[in-house]
């Protein structure tokens, strides 16, 4: 008899995520099971709860999601629950706390339909911040070279350092820019420009995006007045404007959603997967 899939939501914030619970519900979880205030030093007890309550022949009915608004604290208890499992007493689990890795393995895919990424040089804005890094590795591990961008040169570079540590061979420049000038100086002989800033911030004026040569896509995923670049609408899907191929917050929501459903699905499968970033943008170029 087959077990009913059941599924653990461990969010760190004081209420579960309604949105991942219903995208959950969706698709076509049998049970969910929520826990908030979740941390890397009291979800040791929750996986053990998952791995010791079925046999390991079990086990792939059920899975671990891990979510939230920290995504500090869910990389901390995604990798403490990969501590806690041994031997064939496991489960699946994926990590999307503030929906960071299915948004930047969408934004890659929607550029990927347009630009090979091998070779390309892509322009990442707002590279600091949670969907900023994971596109910058998506992007420099599909073989891109990646200017990463942010206020502060600086903190461009801690980006542009993790990634090295994960990417072998990863081709990265780091950019401080706090003006259009300088924007404009970064995006020169740029195919590629993603913009994952926070809500309501404008990274690129409309012009600079004209007058940037050899640019093919632009992708903005603030959903947000005003746009993070200029003249690209949070409705655009693959919306051709000066000859650049624009994709908004909305327009890469699509596939976003496609993977996340299929991402949970997909925990299912079997009890020994560990979807991260990488992991799901792999779904993703499935679909």
């Amino acid at each position: 008899m087959t077990k009913p899939k059941i599924l653990l939501q461990l969010d760190a914030d004081a209420q579960p995520s309604v949105f991942d619970s219903v995208v959950a519900i969706d698709a076509g979880v049998d049970h969910l099971l929520r826990h908030q205030g979740i941390r890397a030093d009291n979800v040791r007890e929750l996986v053990h709860g998952a791995i010791f309550t079925r046999g390991p022949a079990d086990l792939h009915s059920t899975a671990l999601f891990v979510g939230g608004s920290d995504v500090a604290a869910g990389e901390a208890v995604f990798a403490e629950i990969e501590r806690t499992f041994f031997g064939p007493m496991r489960v699946s689990v994926m990590l999307d706390p503030a929906g960071a890795n299915t948004t930047a393995a969408a934004a890659v895919l929607a550029a990927a339909k347009h630009v090979p990424l091998a070779g390309a040089t892509a322009l990442v804005l707002a590279s600091t911040g949670p969907v900023g890094q994971r596109v910058v590795r998506l992007l420099a591990r599909a073989g891109a070279q990646v200017r990463a961008v942010s206020r502060s040169q600086a903190r461009a570079q801690e980006v542009c350092d993790a990634v090295a540590k994960q990417v072998a061979g990863a081709e990265l420049s780091a950019f401080g820019a706090t003006s259009h000038a300088e924007v404009g100086a970064a995006i020169e002989g740029c195919q590629i420009v993603i913009a994952a800033g926070a809500p309501g911030v404008e990274l690129l004026a409309e012009t600079t995006r004209r007058q940037a040569a050899g640019l093919r896509v632009a992708i903005d995923l603030n959903a947000v007045p005003p746009a993070g670049l200029a003249g690209v609408g949070v409705m655009d899907k693959a919306v051709e404007k000066d000859g650049v191929v624009c994709y908004g917050a909305i327009g890469v929501g699509g596939t976003k959603m496609k993977i996340h459903k299929a991402a949970i699905q997909r925990l299912f499968a079997s009890n020994d997967q560990l979807l991260d970033a990488e992991q799901l943008f792999e779904i993703g170029q499935s679909l």
